[in-house]
C-alpha cells in the first residue's frame, strides 16, 4: 500500500509516509522421532532447523524488525544445556540466526554429522522442540531485549517457559496490577512480560502443587520431577493464566520438559494453522507455509480454533481443549485485504472478489468510459485485487456487448460484430517501482524529494489529455504518500482523470490487536470527516463526542461503548471520499482526482468468514477495544501525540 511502502537500508529507512506495521509471524516443530531417526531417512541432522527456517522465511513479510529461535532437548542429563536460543535485530535476522547456528557445526565430519547421541550431547539447537518468531515492532525500541522467545529460567525443567507470539493486549494495566496482586514484581509493563509472567505464575503454582501431593506420598524428590514432567496439567495452566486476556492473540510456548502449546484468541482474530503426522507437529501463522516447507494440500492443514489451546505433551502426542469460551468469530480482515501471503487459496479468491467488488464504484467515477480507460495497480501488493478488478470490468463489458450484438440487428456484419468482440479493458504498468534506490539522506524536507522518485513511470503508457487512470491500491490508510508523491508522479503521464481505488473499506478507527494504528489524526478518513464538521458548521459533534468518551472511560471496562462513531454519522461514504480526494489532492495537479473506497457490504462479500471490521466500522469485539478508541480520540482532542494504549 502507498501508505505502507518504504525502502529499508541498514542506516535507515525512508518511509512512503509513517508505515503501517505488519503482524508478528510465529513457528513451532516438534520432531516426533528421535533424531536419528530424519538423519537416517533424510540424511541430515539439520532436518529440524532446515524445516525452521523455511518456516520463518516464508513468513518474513511478517516481521523484518529481528526475529529468533528457541530449541528444547527432551532427554538431557543434569548439568547439560537443554535449551537454547539465538536471537537477532540485524538487518537479515532470519539468515543471521540460521548462518550462526549452522556454523557452530562446520568442523564435523561426517561419521560426527551422522551420530545424533554425540550432537545433541554437545550441540545446542539439536532437540525435538523449536520455536521461531518474526517480529514487527509496534511500539518499544527495536533492541534484542525486544525480540521474541522471551525465556523464563528455572532449575527445574517443568517451570522453564518460552513464550513468543503474534499479539496485542488491550489490558495491560489490569494484567500487570493481577501480577502486583499475586505477588510479584514485574521488570517492565509490557504485553510480552506480563503474558510471560502470568503463564509462569500459573505453571509455578501446577509445580507446587504437583509437588506437594507427590511428596505427601512418599516420593523422592528426583522421582517427583520426573512424575511431574509425564503428568503436569498445561490445560489448568493456560486456563488459569488466560482468564482476563483482552486483546488479539495466537501465542505460542514451550515448557523445558517438552510440553509446547499454541494458544489463540476466544474470537480468532489472529490467524494460527497447524499440521501433524507420525513425524512432525507443526504450527504457524500463514496456512501456506505449512504447505510450501511439507508440501502439502490446503485441506489437510487445519486453524487452531478460537479460544482453544493446541497442547503437544513431551510424549508427542497432541489434543486442543477449550481454553476460553468462544466469542463471536471476528477473524481479522486486514489479514485478508493486506497482512498474509496472498498465495493462500482462500486470500487469492478473496482479493481477487474485493477487487471485483468496487467496480460498480470505478465504473461510476470514469462515467463507464471503459475506451478511454487504463486500470493499473500500485504496489505489488494490490496485484491480485487488480485481476479481480479486471475480471469484474470484463464482466460489465460483456453484459454491453450482448446488448450492442443484439441492437445490430438480424443481419450484422463481421466486421461490426468483430468490432464488439475485441472490446476489452485497457491495461498497463504504469508505475516500476525503483526497489536500488538508496540514500543516506535523513532531513524531512531532502526526503520527501526522495520519496517522490521511488516510482518510475511508464513514459506514453496512456494517451496524454485523452485517457482516465484508474489504479487499484490494498488500503490507504494516511494517504501522505499519495499526496506527496504518487499523484504527482501519475500525473507526469497527462492523465484527465486520476482514480485511486482502495479495496478496502475507509479506515475510520484505531487498531489495537496487532497492529500499531492508535492514532486517530493518523487516518486520512477521520481528518476528512473533521474538516466535514467544520465546514458544516457541526464542531459541536467533536466536542460532544470528546464529553461522551471521557465519560466512557470512566465506566467498568466490559461497560464501555464506542461514542466517536458520531463523527462519521452525518455524512456520506462518499462526501467522506470525496473530501479524502480534495484534501490529498496537490494544489499543482493537472488532471482531476477522485479517491473511492470499498463498501462495507462488498468487504463481508468478499471476505465472508473474516467479519472483523472494526477498523472501518467501530465495531470492536473486545472491551479493551474500545476503551481504546476512546482514548484515541480523547488524546485527539486534548493535543497529545500518543498511543492510546
Amino acid at each position: 500500500m502507498y501508505d505502507c511502502d518504504y525502502l529499508r537500508t541498514s542506516t535507515y529507512n525512508i518511509f512512503m509516509s509513517d508505515f503501517l506495521t505488519h503482524e508478528c509471524g510465529i513457528a513451532l516443530l516438534r520432531l516426533k522421532k528421535p533424531l536419528q531417526y530424519y538423519i537416517d531417512k533424510y540424511g541430515t541432522a539439520f532436518y529440524g532447523l532446515n524445516k525452521m527456517y523455511l518456516l520463518m522465511e516464508k513468513q518474513h513479510n511478517r516481521g523484518q524488525d529481528g526475529a529468533g529461535i528457541a530449541n528444547i532437548k527432551l532427554d538431557v542429563s543434569p548439568g547439560k544445556r537443554y535449551i537454547s536460543r539465538k536471537r537477532s535485530i540485524n538487518p537479515k535476522p532470519i539468515h543471521d540466526i540460521f548462518e550462526d547456528i549452522l556454523h557452530r557445526f562446520s568442523d564435523l565430519d561426517a561419521n560426527q554429522l551422522a551420530d545424533a547421541a554425540f550432537l545433541q550431547e554437545n550441540f545446542g539447537f539439536t532437540g525435538e522442540v523449536s520455536l521461531g518468531h518474526l517480529r514487527y515492532g509496534t511500539y518499544g525500541k527495536n533492541d534484542i531485549e525486544n525480540c521474541h522467545p522471551f525465556l523464563r529460567q528455572n532449575n527445574w525443567r517443568t517451570k522453564n517457559l518460552v513464550v513468543a507470539g503474534n499479539f496485542n493486549m488491550t489490558n495491560v494495566d489490569e494484567l500487570f496490577n493481577i501480577l502486583i496482586e499475586i505477588g510479584q514484581h514485574p521488570k517492565q509493563k509490557s504485553d510480552t512480560v506480563t503474558v510471560l509472567e502470568k503463564i509462569g505464575h500459573y505453571l509455578d503454582v501446577e509445580n507446587q502443587s504437583r509437588f506437594d501431593a507427590l511428596k505427601a506420598k512418599g516420593l523422592n524428590h528426583q522421582s517427583i520431577s520426573e512424575k511431574i514432567a509425564d503428568t503436569l496439567d498445561l490445560e489448568g495452566v493456560l486456563k488459569s493464566a488466560a482468564e482476563g486476556f483482552d486483546g488479539g492473540y495466537a501465542m505460542c510456548g514451550m515448557l523445558g520438559h517438552g510440553d509446547a502449546f499454541v494458544l489463540r484468541d476466544p474470537n480468532g482474530i489472529r490467524p494460527a494453522y497447524w499440521y501433524e503426522d507420525d513425524e512432525i507437529v507443526v504450527a504457524t501463522s500463514e496456512r501456506p507455509v505449512i504447505q510450501t516447507a511439507f508440501n502439502l494440500t490446503a485441506d489437510k492443514i487445519h486453524e487452531v480454533k478460537p479460544g482453544h489451546a493446541l497442547i503437544i505433551k513431551r510424549d508427542g502426542t497432541t489434543y486442543m481443549p477449550q481454553i476460553l469460551d468462544p466469542a463471536t468469530r471476528t477473524a481479522c480482515s486486514f489479514e485478508r485485504i493486506y497482512f498474509s501471503r496472498g498465495n493462500d487459496v482462500e486470500i487469492y479468491k478473496e482479493r481477487k472478489a474485493l477487487g471485483e467488488k468496487i467496480v460498480p464504484k470505478i465504473l461510476e467515477a470514469i462515467e463507464h468510459d471503459l475506451d478511454n480507460t487504463v486500470s493499473s495497480f500500485i504496489p505489488n501488493t494490490a496485484e491480485v485485487c487488480f485481476y479481480g478488478m479486471i475480471q469484474g470490468l470484463e464482466t460489465f463489458l460483456n453484459i454491453s456487448k450482448i446488448a450492442r450484438i443484439k441492437g445490430l440487428g438480424s443481419h450484422p456484419s463481421d466486421e461490426d460484430i468483430e468490432a464488439i468482440m475485441n472490446e476489452r479493458p485497457r491495461m498497463e504498468k504504469v508505475a516500476i517501482k525503483d526497489a536500488k534506490l538508496r540514500t543516506f539522506i535523513t532531513q524531512d524536507s531532502s526526503r520527501d524529494d526522495l520519496v517522490a522518485h521511488v516510482y518510475d513511470i511508464s513514459y506514453g503508457s496512456i494517451r496524454r489529455g485523452k485517457d482516465n487512470l484508474i489504479v487499484i491500491d490494498d488500503s490507504i490508510v494516511r494517504g501522505t504518500t499519495l499526496k506527496q508523491s504518487i499523484l504527482r508522479i501519475l500525473d507526469r503521464l497527462g492523465p484527465k482523470l486520476i482514480v485511486v481505488a482502495s479495496s478496502a473499506p475507509q479506515i475510520r478507527f484505531p487498531d489495537c490487536y496487532g497492529i500499531d494504528m492508535a492514532k486517530m489524526n493518523d487516518f486520512i478518513a477521520f481528518r476528512a470527516a473533521v474538516s466535514l464538521l467544520k465546514d458544516r458548521g457541526l464542531e459541536k459533534v467533536l466536542s460532544d463526542t470528546y464529553e461522551k468518551c471521557k465519560a466512557e472511560l470512566l465506566k467498568p471496562l466490559a461497560d464501555m461503548q464506542n461514542p466517536v462513531r458520531a463523527i462519521y454519522d452525518p455524512f456520506t461514504a462518499d462526501e467522506v471520499s470525496d473530501k479524502i480526494s480534495e484534501l490529498l489532492t496537490p494544489k499543482d495537479m493537472v488532471a482531476d482526482v477522485k479517491i473511492i473506497f470499498q463498501t462495507i457490504e462488498g468487504l463481508h462479500e468478499a471476505c465472508p468468514d473474516h467479519t472483523g471490521d472494526w477498523y472501518f466500522t467501530g465495531n470492536y469485539p473486545t472491551p479493551g477495544g474500545r476503551r481504546v478508541v476512546n482514548r484515541a480520540f480523547v488524546n485527539y482532542m486534548e493535543g497529545r501525540d500518543k498511543r492510546a494504549y
